[in-house]
């Protein structure tokens, strides 16, 4: 199993344990990853003993009731274009009229939904156009799969050198798209994940970016990454804030600027407004720290 299958099943055994997932539909998820029975039940009888739940699920009075950065929002468009060999990768394109830089969006363990899309038109409102790969392409996109666990289930088993490939290629095609122009990647939860092994691998054309909740690799070395970035965690999300500290430790090691922006009475996934961990304080605020430190670091 690798660390990003194993977060994949550890994320389906939390939302068990939190209550988002019935015992049967978690454990067909597990079987979906290819869990054995005893396995899987042993899973959610581990996570069931973290006392770590959501702290504050609902939006306070006080916040918008619209996602941050939906007002200026522009539409996507869906495009092909060339990844690596003889593939086609799809992927939601959203031009801003005259970019301050580019953003690739990189997506949650379900592929690219519409909360995906929304994401990157957002960036583009606020000045940068910003591309979002479907991780799926090479099976069809994530359009063909009616079960969102068996996308979930397909992701797990992409390897993770073709994810980054296929990656890498969104990065060259937001690069020919905003030429000149710097680059960041956003990821979130699984696409957080990514967003670390995309600056693990050192690719160049990152600038900055700012991966939302994600787990650091085992051993990761960020000493070939000339990225500024700015990690984003929730409070009670024990589960990717057990690797916090190997993120800091290997950041601080690479001397590029960083920050981490821990969001208080918060949990993991907070930034999705069409998920029951959406925290409309908290997202709000991650917003505002995400489009200051690519204004800083982008342009």
């Amino acid at each position: 199993m690798t660390p990003l299958q194993r977060y994949i099943a550890e994320e389906i055994a939390a939302d068990h344990a939190d209550g988002i997932l019935p015992r049967r539909e978690a454990l067909r998820r597990l079987a979906l990853l290819g869990f054995g029975a005893g396995a899987a039940v042993a899973l959610l009888a581990a996570c069931s003993g973290n006392d770590t739940k959501i702290t504050d699920g609902d939006p306070s009075p006080a916040a918008p009731s619209a996602p941050p950065g939906s007002a200026g929002a522009i539409s996507t468009t869906a495009i092909t274009f060339a990844g690596p060999g003889e593939t086609q990768l799809q992927a939601a394109w959203a031009a801003a009229p005259q970019p301050r830089g580019g953003v690739l969006v990189i997506h949650e363990n379900k592929g690219l939904t519409d909360h995906i899309r929304s994401v990157a038109g957002r960036f583009a409102g606020a000045g940068y156009s910003a591309l979002a790969v479907d991780l799926l392409s090479s099976r069809g996109g994530t359009a063909t799969f009616t079960d969102p666990a068996a996308a979930t289930a397909e992701l797990s088993r992409t390897p993770q050198e073709q994810l980054l490939a296929d990656l890498g290629a969104g990065l060259d095609e937001l690069h020919r798209r905003v030429d000149g122009k710097k680059l960041g990647a956003t990821g979130f939860c699984f696409g957080g994940g990514l967003t670390w092994l995309l600056l693990t691998s050192g690719v160049p054309q990152l600038a900055a970016a700012t991966p939302f909740y994600g787990p650091f690799p085992d051993n990761g070395d960020l000493s070939a990454s000339k990225a500024a970035v700015l990690g984003i965690y929730a409070a009670a999300d024990a589960r990717v804030n057990a690797s916090r500290p190997a993120a800091e430790a290997a950041l601080a090691r690479n001397g590029n600027p960083y920050e981490v922006f821990t969001a208080p009475d918060a949990d993991h996934a907070f930034f999705n407004d069409t998920g029951p961990r959406y925290n409309a304080t908290a997202a709000t605020e991650a917003w505002r720290r995400v489009l200051d430190w690519y204004s800083t670091y982008l342009g």
